[in-house]
């Protein structure tokens, strides 16, 4: 409905007249000096932007339109025209932006001392923007790997709705996904934002379950946002902040309810220029001719310190211009700021230098070179220099210096001021892995703690554990979730688990991947040690009937029962019931070769010496038949060679089974999860089967003899107890084939030893225990007469 006003300044600023200040400080400098520009003097314009793109538009077209002639306020008129060869500012990275813009097809060099934008190093949009502080292209990295430092991996962020705030939150957003790190919240504001907006943030602060907010705000900014967090009281976070306000006594002045305190941040590397701070302090406006704005600042920093006095009647002074300005304490007297001071040093010398070298200066300057903004642009760019303090300054190709910096974390102390203490540097020029260096200093975190605050979405997950993603959240927020048997996560935060070796398995806790325990029948554990007790009392029992058939074996019961089969079978079972004990012990390759073989030899061997007994028998019975000769062909000679042939079979099986494919110790992973059995495959499984199947084959046929010559008409036919034996002898082995299959690792070899012994005790029992009692407890019934069944006793 109206025409808008036009946009004015309404307050006087102290930080941005001690940067005018610094300039004036670097011009009178050069001016007094001869080393720079001998013979010519540097004039210079101020304006003020007021931090509004739209003066700072104004300004731009103001300056490069001013080519009028005027007067140097001196006595001496200038000898050129007072076209602007350099500017020095802006302060902020919009209206710098703003400015950039307009001047950029003019190709006036514009150098910022304060404006840390990175879209302003885009030398296509900006092809005449230089600046002396580090873009936030760095500064936003370096918060990232900072956040990362402490563990906070869940934080909030809070920007300026600028450049500055906008351009500097996306990169850091950018490199802090790259890291890890999760944003809860990211939130813009502008300090001229209705109370709603600012309220809006407020409550999103309150609701966020992260502890760590990082800021690209300005001080202005950043001063709205405190004074509403102030009013609701809210306290206990971590701030992380640029180097807009982390090294600012202002902002620290303003912060009352102590919000702020134990901030970490990064600033520009501390600076120091000799005589700056006397210059800027020297202001004497009312003495002197200087111009109005000078006038203004002085009554204002007077009036101030005089309203803050206690005393009534000070309250009514004027300003006469004789004050001493170091009984001031205020933002104006306040040097926290001389890097950004020695930033405004750096750009004037930059200027200075360039012109220096365009007009050839040695002891005097060529006058008569024509000054183009262009080729000062140029210079600039390409100059290398040290200042008085031994700083070097230059632009890299983007027109940016070298980005190095402090990183600053708040201490308050009991008066309630704060202290900026340096606790660590970041240096982009550095390998990445040791840009940041932090020192082994005592920090504050927020609410005074000396405890680093833990901000994330979900606590580590340990060793053993792994990280899975909950649904719809950051990858920051997840679950932690056992690994499972077999697999281990050794590291923090791990997001698989590894599957152990095979003969590995995880401990317990699922950290490490332990040996898997080796499981074999051995002789220490309990089921090892009866078996070898068994073997070695059957073995015992064995030789003592040997013993007892050796003294008896002129007696009629051991001499009818063929004793020289009688003695090869006790022999035979001798070694059959040693034959178990290769089955116990850790298997080796020779003990997988000897156990089945030994076992598949010594049997054949004792069935047929069983078989070669049924077949005496038979033919003992049919040589009793009137006109039967058949003895003759089955006397003591042929039954050894019986024996001999039938074992020489199972020998010949066996050499083959070992020539083609023997037994081997094998470690079997696949049984029982956490454990190796240690066993002995079989090789060729037809080998061993078909030793097997010999044995079987034997026993059923000394079995079948054994049956047909059970009721022959003898009054102790061993026939009888040679069929119990054999009886036994394939009741055990018939069921010991499923029992062996279905046995797990060692229980399979302890089965085939039972088998062994049982069969071997069937045999020993049967067949001898019958005539030890008769020798030993029956003596009258040894006799021959007893044998032929005469003379028994009723």
């Amino acid at each position: 409905m109206h025409k808008p006003l036009p946009l004015q300044c309404t307050s006087l600023n102290f930080r941005g007249f001690q940067f005018a200040q610094a300039m004036l400080f670097a011009i009178d400098e050069i001016n007094n000096g001869s080393d720079l520009l001998p013979g010519i003097s540097l004039g210079y314009k101020l304006y003020d932007t007021c931090g509004s793109i739209v003066r700072s538009i104004k300004v731009a077209l103001a300056l490069i339109n001013g080519n009028e002639d005027v007067t140097a306020p001196s006595e001496a008129p200038c000898t050129k025209p007072a076209q602007v060869q350099a500017i020095i500012g802006e302060t902020s990275s919009s209206p710098s932006r703003a400015i950039a813009t307009v001047i950029g097809p003019f190709h006036i060099p514009l150098i910022s001392y304060f404006a840390t934008c990175a879209c302003l190093s885009d030398k296509t949009k900006y092809p005449s923007f230089l600046r002396t502080i580090p873009s936030d292209y760095y500064q936003s990295r370096a918060l990232a790997h900072l956040v990362k430092h402490f563990g906070w991996t869940w934080v909030g962020a809070i920007r300026s709705n600028d450049a500055y705030g906008n351009d500097g939150m996306a990169t850091f957003i950018e490199t802090a996904e790259q890291l890890g790190i999760c944003l809860e919240y990211s939130v813009s504001f502008f300090r001229t934002d209705p109370a709603d907006r600012i309220q809006q943030i407020v409550d999103i602060i309150k609701l966020s379950t992260s502890k760590v907010i990082v800021t690209f705000l300005s001080p202005k900014d950043l001063t709205v946002l405190i004074h509403a967090l102030s009013n609701q009281n809210i306290t206990g976070y971590q701030w992380v902040g640029t180097e807009a306000w982390i090294f600012d006594s202002n902002t620290a002045a303003m912060d009352d309810a102590h919000i702020l305190d134990g901030a970490i941040g990064l600033s520009i590397p501390k600076a120091h220029v000799t005589g700056m701070r006397e210059f800027i302090l020297d202001v004497k406006p009312l003495n002197s001719s200087s111009n109005e704005m000078f006038t203004e600042f002085w009554e204002a920093l007077f009036t101030c310190k005089f309203k803050q006095s206690e005393s009534p009647g000070e309250n009514q002074r004027q300003c006469t211009g004789d004050e001493d300005l170091t009984r001031v304490h205020n933002s104006f007297t306040d040097m926290s700021l001389m890097p950004i001071f020695n930033n405004v040093y750096k750009g004037v010398y930059a200027v200075a230098h360039a012109l220096h070298s365009i007009l050839g200066c040695n002891k005097t300057c060529n006058n008569n070179i024509v000054l183009n903004p262009s080729t000062i642009l140029q210079r600039i760019k390409n100059i290398r220099f040290k200042t008085k303090e031994g700083d070097e300054v230059y632009f890299n190709e983007n027109g940016d210096p070298a980005a190095k910096y402090e990183i600053i974390n708040w201490q308050p102390r009991e008066n309630g001021v704060v202290d900026f203490v340096t606790v660590g540097l970041y240096d982009a020029s550095l390998p990445t892995d040791k840009q940041l260096n932090l020192h082994n200093k005592f920090l504050i975190w927020a609410q005074n703690s000396e405890q680093v605050p833990v901000s994330v979405c979900s606590e580590k997950c340990p060793p053993g554990t792994r990280k899975v993603l909950q649904k719809g959240k950051p990858v920051c927020c997840y679950d932690c979730i056992r690994c499972a048997e077999g697999e281990i996560s050794n590291v923090t935060d791990s997001i698989t688990c590894e599957r152990c070796l095979p003969e590995f398995w995880s401990n317990e806790r699922r950290n490490a991947c332990i040996k898997k325990e080796a499981v074999f029948l051995s002789y220490e554990e309990i089921m090892g040690a009866l078996l070898t007790t068994a073997s070695l009392f059957g073995t015992s029992m064995t030789v003592i009937v040997a013993f007892v058939f050796f003294k008896y074996r002129k007696t009629p019961i051991v001499r009818a029962n063929n004793s020289e089969l009688s003695f090869l079978l006790l022999f035979s079972l001798t070694l059959c019931f040693l034959c178990s004990l290769t089955f116990i012990g850790r298997p080796s390759e020779w003990s997988c070769m000897l156990r089945h073989t030994a076992f598949g030899i010594t049997f054949v061997l004792c069935i047929s010496c069983v078989l070669g007994k049924t077949m005496v028998v038979l033919m003992a019975f049919r040589a009793t038949l009137p006109g039967n000769n058949v003895m003759k062909w089955f006397g003591p000679t042929q039954q050894r060679l019986s024996v001999l042939a039938f074992t020489l079979i199972q020998v010949i099986i066996c050499i083959l089974w070992l020539s083609i494919s023997p037994p081997f110790p094998f470690k079997n992973l696949k049984q029982f999860k956490d454990k190796i059995i240690l066993e002995c495959a079989l090789g060729s499984t037809v080998g061993f089967w078909a030793v097997l199947g010999y044995i079987a084959l034997l026993a059923m046929l000394c079995f079948i003899f054994a049956f047909l010559a059970r009721k022959l008409p003898d009054n102790f036919n061993e026939a009888k107890f040679i069929t119990f034996s054999m009886l036994i002898f394939c009741a055990v082995w018939i069921t010991f084939i499923p029992a062996y299959v279905s046995s797990p690792g060692k229980f399979s070899v302890a089965v085939e030893i039972f088998a062994i012994l049982a069969s071997s005790f069937g045999l020993l029992v049967c067949i001898f225990f019958p005539k030890c009692y008769v020798i030993l407890l029956k003596p009258e019934k040894n006799t021959k007469k007893s044998m032929m069944g005469k003379g028994a006793p009723k």
